[in-house]
């Protein structure tokens, strides 16, 4: 039995389904630049669970979609060709991209990958249904949905509308009604865009997902999961416009999984400490980055450094040794029955809890190296239910990523100018990612 916690009720509970099919949505990247460290954790946390579904004997349909019209879409055509019409080379780049970094990952291939571009008939068949049942209003080109027409706005992020007025991210407008309602439909006078009864212009983010979500798996899904940010606005939203118009819960558990922190700071570019996975695949082989994400619990907030990625090599290299060896297949009645897995199953039944299951493996090696029978049983679970291929590691050599460059070359300057407080801070922030820096004179 399978507990995991639904972001809705704020509770551990036991999944259940009504037949042996599990619809299940995750929000998907907005296609303008490489993924970065928390698109990584997020989609290896759902590969974990829909492997871990599939092992309970659950037949799971995976759809995760691509926004792929966006102002950071259209900023970054205007930045690399002068053109934002050229949107579509920078998706098409950066989508190809996304799928060599999650294949390295080894996270499963979804069933259904929407996009926003090839929606857009049917968003605007759902913002008239909106319109027309009281629950969205047109503000000269722009639509935008009416927070008051939903009783129960707030109930996923957990929040009071009067809270989410004072201190939440809304998007300022003076067309709007009220400061929460946010936009279904966003005008423009370029006729290059989509057409609509409101004139030509694309779709609002929010909506966009709720459509795709819908045309999936109808208005009510299994799971709906993604990121930790996604709460609020987004996932909030999606349900007010989901629920206003189907009448339906649009997903019966709601799972999110935790920030991706550096130096117990958000990624930013500006900070320095902004890191793509492309990056981190230099550093390290993608195998071990995925071992790292599955050691922390998918819910918590993971502080990244390049120091405990490394010092991680060790004992994964240790299960490559230990599982070095050529198993024939191991059926799935075999599998589940051996005492070793039963013990991490056990673990990761509850809310896919998988360092208690590593701890389980790590005291149990010295038994499988002397047990062939269980040393093949567990070998197939960590690769099929963990995704772990078990292969041993290349040796790489640590390379310097353009962020780490600039952070070296900020402390240097800091240093020509004897600003010795800031060189130290800059040293710190260094070896808290998992470089010594070694000074010259000067």
């Amino acid at each position: 039995m399978l507990y995991v916690t639904n972001t809705l009720t704020g509770k551990k509970e036991l999944f259940t389904s009504p037949t042996d099919n599990v619809n299940m949505y995750v929000c998907g990247i907005t296609p303008y630049d490489y993924a970065h460290l928390g698109h990584g954790r997020c989609y290896v946390s759902f590969d974990l669970l829909t492997r871990v579904l599939r092992f309970l004997g659950y037949n799971v349909v995976y759809g995760r979609n691509f926004t792929d019209i966006d102002d950071k879409i259209l900023n970054k055509a205007q930045q690399e060709f002068g053109d934002i019409h050229r949107y579509p080379e920078i998706t098409e780049k950066y989508i190809n991209a996304f799928h060599k970094d999650v294949a390295a990952l080894n996270c499963l291939a979804p069933h259904f990958e929407p996009r926003v571009t090839l929606m857009v008939p049917e968003i605007i068949i759902f913002i008239k249904k909106l319109i027309d049942k009281g629950h969205a209003y047109v503000a000269g080109s722009d639509v935008y949905f009416a927070v008051d027409t939903f009783d129960q706005y707030g109930k996923l992020s957990h929040h009071k509308i009067q809270d989410l007025i004072a201190g939440q991210r809304i998007e300022p407008s003076n067309k709007k009604k009220n400061p929460l309602d946010f936009a279904l439909w966003k005008g423009t006078t370029d006729t290059s865009f989509f057409k609509s009864p409101w004139g030509y212009g694309r779709p609002g983010w929010h909506i966009e997902c709720s459509v795709m979500a819908a045309d999936l798996f109808g208005p009510s899904c299994d799971i709906h999961g993604g990121g930790r940010d996604l709460i609020f606005p987004h996932h909030e939203n999606e349900i007010a416009q989901s629920e206003s118009l189907s009448g339906q819960p649009m997903a019966r558990y709601w799972l999110h999984n935790g920030f991706v922190q550096i130096n117990n700071e958000k990624m930013s570019k500006s900070l320095g400490n902004f890191f793509t996975l492309r990056d981190i695949f230099e550093l390290a082989d993608p195998m071990l980055v995925r071992y790292y994400f599955l050691t922390h619990h998918y819910r918590a907030p993971l502080d990244f450094s390049f120091h405990d990625l490394k010092s991680l090599e060790k004992s994964y290299k240790r299960l490559t040794r230990v599982f070095d060896k050529i198993c024939p297949v191991v059926d799935q009645r075999t599998m589940s029955s051996s005492p070793i897995v039963q013990k991490m199953v056990s673990y990761l039944y509850d809310d896919l809890n998988t360092s208690g299951m590593f701890g389980v493996l790590f005291d149990n090696l010295e038994i499988l190296q002397k047990n062939e029978l269980e040393l093949c049983a567990v070998k197939q679970f960590l690769q099929n239910v963990l995704g772990l291929t078990l292969d041993p590691l290349p040796e790489t050599q640590a390379a310097i990523t353009s962020e780490i460059q600039t952070l070296l070359d900020e402390r240097e300057k800091a240093r020509s100018q004897k600003d010795w407080q800031k060189a130290d801070q800059l040293r710190a922030q260094l070896q808290e990612l998992g470089f010594e820096v070694q000074d010259k004179k000067l």
